[in-house]
């Protein structure tokens, strides 16, 4: 008997599949069809830092892809596999030399695997049900990383999640439920009082998204100035949680920044937590209010913890040593927070998205469970389920699964190996910055692999026109002319970059604002180093694009 047409087509659609049970013509064709995406993909890489060497303007096909329809037909895995291909054409290649864009690293190779092992399993780690021993994965991770910030594992406990913004998030959710108990049921209108949450001027966007999407409201975010450093003002923070407390307000949430996007500007978690902690004694608080550690991207540095930086085993240079030792001077307090945000896609090096909120007491999470009784088709076998208390449903094993991975591939001596160039690069590079006098480095003692300055044209001393911009208001239309000095002087380097004749660099038009009023923004060129093969050349390749553009913009 004939198979009908829809069984016809139904075999063809099943060698889109993994075969269910060993089956060499099958496996074959999957390992084949692998290998031959990766051919292509081998194609795309030159000696620019863009797949396909050249990154063009897609303006017309966004304009066709608002009209696209799903196809009618079937269609097959070697057109598809072209087509992805042509959707990674002109992405930034971030293993390359000279790719310095934002804070965006390689996957190394086990990440990747594990990606795929992700993929090819389908886990859900909403329970051990649907995940088993990918499960194991994410409480091994978090394990490994309260053990490395110095929380005790056998009381902390944490989460995989949808990015930085989740776990900050995650910790405002539980300050929330600390100063509002009950909320989580019963909404903020249960709560007589204002609701406050308390961040600096350099802490991410993010602490709005977090307000506005947890119904607390922007309004209600308290921003504390920073020094020049790019740190929190204890000062200020001090004044600003008294006026709140005076005032019969609660506070939801210090958010501590250990690593700010632009400028990696460490924030003072000891003094944060004394000063939290005076607060508490000295207004009798009913509750604790809680402190978050958003270390998206300094967190990695606790892996010098328990360097020996005196015989300084690994030979890093003497600036790049100094460098070291200030960061983590200042990240091995991360233990002092009630939680921590984690990226690894940011300084761990695993493809996105693997992030991690660890909590401290792990009995906060208890303020944030639902009930098993509304979910009744889960947690029916097993023993691990956060899905009770997390935000998703769903919640894919790659994000712990790359993780866990990268964790055991490289160990602490792999992370501090790759840590140490990157910074040991941005080091290198603000010294030849530093030898011009047009050219002021911003961030000088925030001391992270990226490096903001300032480019101004001759006869212009940079460090006193700078601090001039900052602080002198007779200043201010040259804040807006060097702006737009430095624009250009960035869109030279990104019409090089796109060609695939130079330098992959950023811009922030917002590095920090002036002292007087009315504030003005001030902008600044940005190099992030990531990527472990960027070497001496790549740096004397930014210092040559930067001068080639500012004699053309000149």
């Amino acid at each position: 008997m004939a198979n009908s047409p829809y069984e016809e087509k139904l075999n063809k659609i099943l060698t889109f599949f993994q075969a269910p049970t060993s089956n060499r013509i099958m496996d074959g064709y999957f390992i084949f069809t692998i290998s031959h995406f990766l051919d292509y993909f081998d194609d795309l890489k030159s000696e620019v830092p863009i797949f396909g060497g050249v990154r063009d303007n897609i303006d017309e096909l966004y304009k066709k892809a608002l009209k696209l329809k799903m196809p009618e037909k079937i269609s097959n895995l070697e057109t598809i596999i072209h087509q992805i291909i042509d959707y990674c054409k002109g992405m930034y290649n971030w293993s390359h030399q000279n790719a310095m864009m934002n804070v965006i690293g390689p996957p190394p190779i086990s990440g990747i695997i594990a990606k795929i092992a992700g993929c090819i399993t389908n886990a859900n780690i909403v329970s051990d049900e649907y995940s088993h021993r990918l499960a194991l994965a994410e409480i091994e991770a978090v394990s490994m990383l309260c053990n490395l910030i110095g929380y005790d594992s056998n009381k902390s406990s944490g989460v995989f999640t949808f990015g930085g913004t989740g776990t900050n998030l995650y910790g405002i959710k539980i300050g929330l439920e600390k100063c509002a108990p009950g909320t989580f049921n019963k909404g903020l209108q249960n709560t007589k009082e204002q609701v406050k949450i308390f961040a600096s001027d350099c802490a991410h966007y993010t602490k709005y998204s977090c307000s506005q999407w947890l119904g607390i409201g922007t309004d209600n975010v308290v921003i504390i100035p920073t020094s020049q450093n790019n740190d929190m003002l204890l000062a200020k923070l001090d004044e600003k949680l008294r006026e709140a407390i005076e005032s019969d307000q609660r506070i939801a949430c210090i958010t501590a920044t250990e690593g700010t996007t632009d400028a990696f500007g460490i924030d003072n978690i000891e003094g944060i937590v004394e000063i939290r902690d005076k607060m508490v004694k000295d207004y009798n608080l009913s509750y604790k209010p809680h402190i978050h550690a958003d270390a998206v991207i300094g967190w990695i540095w606790a892996v010098f913890n328990d360097y020996d930086f005196e015989s300084n085993p690994l030979g890093f240079k003497e600036r790049t040593l100094a460098s070291l030792v200030a960061t983590s001077q200042l990240i091995e307090n991360l233990k002092l927070a009630d939680s921590v945000g984690i990226d690894f896609h940011k300084t761990g090096y695993a493809p996105y998205i693997s992030s991690l909120i660890l909590i401290k007491n792990r009995e906060d999470l208890n303020l944030i469970s639902r009930d098993t009784g509304v979910m009744p088709y889960l947690y029916q076998t097993g023993q691990y389920h956060p899905g009770i208390f997390t935000l998703e449903c769903s919640r894919d094993a790659s994000g712990p699964i790359n993780g866990m991975a990268n964790l055991k591939l490289l160990g602490k001596e792999g992370y501090r190996v790759i840590i140490g160039h990157v910074v040991e690069m941005a080091e290198l590079l603000r010294d030849k910055l530093e030898s011009y006098e047009f050219i002021d480095v911003l961030n000088d003692y925030n001391y992270g692999s990226v490096t903001l300055f300032r480019v101004y044209p001759n006869g212009i001393k940079s460090r006193e026109q700078t601090q001039k911009e900052f602080k002198d208001p007779s200043y201010a239309k040259d804040v807006e002319k060097y702006n737009k000095y430095n624009r250009k002087i960035f869109d030279y380097t990104v019409e090089k970059a796109y060609k695939g004749e130079g330098v992959a660099l950023s811009i922030t038009e917002a590095y920090r604002s002036t002292t007087y009023q009315p504030k003005k923004m001030i902008s600044a060129i940005k190099s992030f180093i990531m990527s472990p093969f960027t070497n001496k050349k790549s740096i004397d390749k930014v210092v040559e694009q930067i001068l080639e553009a500012r004699e053309k913009v000149s």
